[in-house]
């Protein structure tokens, strides 16, 4: 990776599972970044609503004012409305379970939210060349639709692809990154769920999503990816750990981005 790397796009992910949100800044908490996967929709059971388990949930649409603390939601056969995320928790969940068919509730009591990965939960990390490449494998899906199908926090501007790969190395060991004054270590590829291979506005499968995918990637994986972590090709991103001295260190979009040395896991 350069030594002109900046980072180009934060998005967070206030409410588990529905749309994203950029932001020009982002503070780096215990859990990732804040206010990254804050709330999560849980079922009567305790289960997470979201795309892995529940189709459906694509087909919400939510646009977030971080300043003001609200959510707008819209869905199919809905009347649109505009909750608080604080306030108005019960009545948002009200809303999700007339939609869905079923009873849910909006929590957010756990601390650091709920991350994807509960082992590496800091943000996770592609870049604009990894998503241009991939893309082009699929008619019909742009960068942005696959930005939406990934749904990474931190973008950086590398026009080359896979670029990321170099921010995680062997199983046991982790690479340490800057991103402005915050140091953030890379652990493993993510490996991906049947979320990509699905419309992030429907809900439908693209045909052979995963086959394609792990076709591609196999024939285009560059000699810096690998390690030990591909014990099977479906995966893309990096998933990160954070260390107790970014604790309320922010990221900006443009902050520079280096690559460190790579530490035993735990250092």
């Amino acid at each position: 990776m350069t030594d002109s790397v900046t980072l180009d796009r934060i998005r967070v992910f206030p409410v588990k599972s529905l749309d994203g949100v950029d932001v020009d800044a982002a503070r780096i908490g215990p859990g990732g970044l804040d206010p990254d996967r804050e709330f999560a929709v849980l079922d009567a059971d305790g289960e997470y609503v979201n795309g892995k388990r529940e189709r459906e949930i694509h087909r919400v649409r939510a646009e977030f004012d971080l300043d003001a603390r609200l959510v707008g939601l819209a869905a199919p056969g809905m009347d649109d409305a505009t909750f608080h995320l604080d306030d108005d928790r019960a009545a948002m969940a009200d809303w999700l379970g007339e939609f869905l068919g079923y009873e849910v509730s909006l929590v957010a009591e756990r601390p650091g939210g709920y991350p994807d990965d509960t082992e590496a939960h800091g943000p996770t990390v592609i870049s604009t060349g990894t998503l241009g490449e991939v893309a082009s494998w699929y008619d019909g899906i742009t960068v942005e639709g696959m930005r939406r199908r990934l749904r990474a926090n931190l973008e950086l501007a590398v026009p080359e692809p896979f670029a990321e790969d170099r921010l995680f190395t062997s199983r046991g060991e982790r690479v340490g990154f800057r991103v402005g004054d915050a140091r953030l270590e890379g652990v493993n590829p993510c490996q991906r769920c049947v979320v990509p291979s699905r419309d992030p506005d429907t809900g439908e499968e693209y045909p052979g999503f995963r086959e394609r995918f792990v076709e591609k990637r196999r024939a285009t994986m560059p000699e810096w990816s690998g390690g030990d972590w591909f014990d099977h090709d479906f995966r893309l991103m990096v998933n990160t750990a954070v260390p107790a001295d970014a604790h309320g260190e922010e990221l900006r979009v443009g902050d520079p981005v280096e690559v460190l040395e790579a530490v035993e896991a735990g250092e």
